[in-house]
């Protein structure tokens, strides 16, 4: 419990409330879903880019820069591959027919609700280093994890639809298939919780540095397997790319404002 007297429960609660919106917003992609709305495609590959290059420009800027100068360059470099590893094998473990990030046929419809059903579970799963990693964004600094969460938030729309869109159409209840989108969401602040609880006995600044450069590594990886790709997908190449510049442009004058 010393070990956050640098932080306070206020912080903990403060990181927590911001990995809670961020996980809900699948529920923002179920309300799409329900209400028969549909954003565009550009809108779509200009708001996935935006959230790209917000990741990765925080992750390699800020978070990574900020482990190593906790735990030294060795030690950090290790930790955001280890990250890396981490979220790579837990892709690897969803079977790639659930895996809402891996390219496969649309299921018949008498499959439409068992497929929204494992979608929401693969998605729930990767989810869950997801919250973490928001959550140590926000206790390190919310102003930091505000964009972050906002990124986060963003990518969680499509994968809200994802999982409502096939149940909406199996079922006939929309809202219904909006309760389990948001549901799905609901593993970001569960991995935050479990997370946090995990180390709390030995939360310090060598386990704080490895964590942020763990997460880091957790971030780039999200970015370049589910963001950067789902942007691409839309079929509008160059406004995806205008949106990771605008996301790095905007972080990049958000740290020089706040330094």
């Amino acid at each position: 419990m010393d070990a956050l007297a640098g932080y306070g429960w206020e912080a903990v609660a403060v990181a927590f409330g911001i990995t809670l919106l961020a996980g809900l917003s699948t529920g923002f992609g179920g309300l799409i879903v329900a209400l028969q709305a549909a954003p565009s495609n550009r809108f779509l590959a200009g708001a996935l880019g935006f959230s790209t290059g917000v990741m990765v420009y925080i992750s390699l800027v800020e978070m990574l820069p900020q482990g190593i100068e906790e735990v030294g360059e060795a030690a950090g470099v290790a930790a955001f591959f280890a990250g890396v590893a981490l979220i790579a094998v837990i892709d690897r473990l969803v079977p790639e027919e659930v895996n809402p990030h891996e390219e496969h046929d649309s299921p018949g419809a008498s499959r439409l609700a068992k497929a929204g059903l494992m979608t929401g579970a693969a998605i729930a799963l990767h989810n869950f280093p997801e919250g973490f990693a928001t959550f140590m964004a926000g206790l390190a600094d919310p102003v930091v994890a505000a964009p972050i969460a906002l990124a986060i938030a963003i990518h969680n729309i499509p994968e809200g639809i994802a999982v409502a869109a096939p149940l909406r159409e199996a079922t006939g209840r929309r809202w219904r298939a909006a309760g389990w989108a948001t549901l799905s969401g609901l593993a970001e602040p569960l991995g935050a919780a479990v997370g946090f609880l995990l180390l709390l006995p030995f939360i310090g600044p060598s386990t704080l540095g490895l964590s942020y450069a763990a997460v880091a590594g957790i971030m780039v990886f999200i970015s370049f397997d589910k963001l950067l790709p789902s942007a691409i997908h839309t079929g509008h190449h160059h406004h995806s790319v205008y949106g990771v510049m605008a996301g790095m442009a905007v972080m990049a004058l958000s740290l020089a404002m706040m330094h």
